[in-house]
């Protein structure tokens, strides 16, 4: 109410009655209404910003891809004499005798004493199970079959057509140079027929050979 009267005694000064202070009172109503509002505004609480369903589902592709490729494992054909031969996807770390229970076990005729059950996979590989006239014919991996397990025969010897150049770099005498170089000729010249055929391989002359005949095969 004071605010009003000093108003109207500012107006009676200015010589303002009638129609003319009524105008100017309504317009400093106006103007004070709009100061008002202003400083509710700017006493406002910041608006709240939350994510759109559209971040969402950008970031949930990665999340599942991820996931996917965690639970990835090793992927192995296991072969020979097993009641269900095939190709199976085991969790990694698992071992030969996981692949083998996966393929349904082995058959009757079957000798997993060729084998490493222990062994840890590796992915791509191949599991053979050889049967038992295959181990007494020394034959304990399939016909181009590649891996730890076709390496070695049934009497123990290295397999120079298949070995690794981590096992052939094992043999006494071979290091990681000559390994190289024997798996290099094998690629560009085809397997070897004979363990005499080593003489192709340079720096493997006729000493090294025969320090090396009783320990490799052919197959």
């Amino acid at each position: 109410m004071q605010a009003q009267q000093r108003l109207e005694d500012l107006l009676a000064r200015a010589g303002l009655t009638g129609a003319k202070a009524t105008a100017v009172k309504a317009a400093f109503v106006l103007v004070a209404v709009a100061i008002g509002f202003a400083l509710l505004q700017g006493t406002r609480a910041p608006a709240i910003e939350f994510a759109s369903d559209d971040a969402e589902s950008e970031s949930a592709p990665h999340s599942v891809a991820t996931t996917a490729a965690a639970s990835v494992g090793v992927v192995v054909h296991v072969a020979g004499a097993v009641r269900t031969p095939g190709v199976y996807e085991l969790a990694t770390g698992a071992r030969v005798d996981d692949a083998i229970r996966a393929a349904g076990g082995t058959l009757g005729s079957s000798s997993t004493d060729a084998l490493n059950l222990a062994r840890i996979l590796q992915d791509g590989e191949q599991v053979y199970v050889p049967t038992q006239d295959e181990v007494e014919e020394g034959k304990t991996a399939a016909p181009g079959l590649t891996g730890s397990d076709a390496s070695v025969s049934g009497s123990g010897l290295v397999n120079l057509n298949t070995a690794t150049e981590a096992e052939l770099d094992a043999l006494p005498g071979v290091g990681p140079s000559t390994a190289q170089k024997i798996v290099a000729d094998r690629d560009a010249n085809g397997p070897f027929g004979t363990v005499d055929d080593l003489q192709r391989v340079s720096g493997i002359g006729v000493k090294k050979l025969e320090s090396l005949r009783d320990l490799v095969t052919v197959q």
